[in-house]
């Protein structure tokens, strides 16, 4: 029998080593691309690339069938992100053999969104991004479904990432320097990085999947709300009034395509998965 192609899993940061590991435990092969292959965890095999450098993209094995393209730009400035999510991605198909690829997962963000208010958004609701990073997010997803088609091409469009090693707000609110505003409420919409690996693996074999996905648990909460339930876990100061994250809209996101297609995630509510943490590390 012919060997299985491996999963190619395109800038391999803490997701991306989280949903190889979880490929692995599944009986998959992975090949994991970043340019510093040494960053891996034990047990990956890398493959040494910047996604810059289309001659080296060219060595990669032939027979890819499926992608996860979830790079880390150098630098939060349009240039970086031009970078990786258009010049980065274009390389990449270019140097692979599209009639081979089946499936190649493009990880963007809710920042395609814009400002609504704080009312529910979902896949349907059309992108008006507020910075430079949604709009060229939403360039690449239309990269993607103008090069491969519905079926073939999936993004995956993250809330706010939290898990392990991710202690900025915890150590934000234990120095007593978290700031929220309490009215009109603005929304955190959260998803565990676990949560977000398991959803990547669930889109690589999902049959006929839609254009794209809104990856979040299922229970947006009004900023205030979050902090102050993660500062009493964390025997912290309330956090004081202050004013919304900028650049983002204030929206609550809705998980229901995703879930319908058969993912649930494992901590459906940031509080709880805050409190797993906290338990884990005390």
């Amino acid at each position: 029998m012919p060997v299985e192609a491996p999963v190619l899993i395109a800038g391999c940061g803490d997701v991306g080593m989280r949903l190889a590991a979880l490929l692995q435990a599944q009986g998959q092969s992975v090949l994991c691309l970043r340019r510093n292959v040494a960053a891996l965890a034990p047990g990956l095999p890398g493959f040494a690339a910047d996604l810059a450098d289309a001659a080296a993209l060219r060595a990669l094995p032939r027979g890819i069938r499926r992608v996860v393209f979830l790079p880390a730009p150098a630098a939060r400035d349009a240039a970086a992100y031009r970078s990786v999510y258009l010049e980065g991605l274009g390389h990449l198909l270019d140097a692979l053999d599209l009639e081979a690829l089946q499936r190649c997962v493009l990880v963007t963000s809710s920042a395609v969104y814009g400002e609504h208010a704080g009312a529910w958004v979902d896949e349907d609701t059309p992108p008006a991004p507020l910075a430079f990073n949604g709009v060229i997010l939403l360039q690449a997803e239309r990269v993607l479904h103008a090069r491969l088609g519905a079926g073939r091409g999936v993004a995956l469009r993250l809330a706010g990432l939290y898990g392990p090693g991710r202690t900025q707000l915890l150590d934000n609110l234990r120095a007593g320097h978290a700031r929220a505003p309490r009215a009109p409420p603005f929304y955190a919409n959260r998803i565990h990085v676990d949560d977000a690996a398991a959803a990547l693996a669930h889109l690589l074999t999902l049959p006929a999947p839609a254009l794209c996905y809104l990856g979040v648990d299922d229970a947006p909460l009004p900023l205030h709300e979050l902090y102050a339930a993660l500062a009493q876990q964390l025997h912290a100061p309330l956090p004081d009034i202050g004013p919304p994250p900028s650049g983002s809209g204030n929206k609550r996101l809705r998980n229901a395509r995703l879930r319908a297609s058969g993912w649930a995630p494992r901590w459906p509510d940031a509080r709880a998965g805050h409190a797993a943490l906290l338990a884990a590390r005390a």
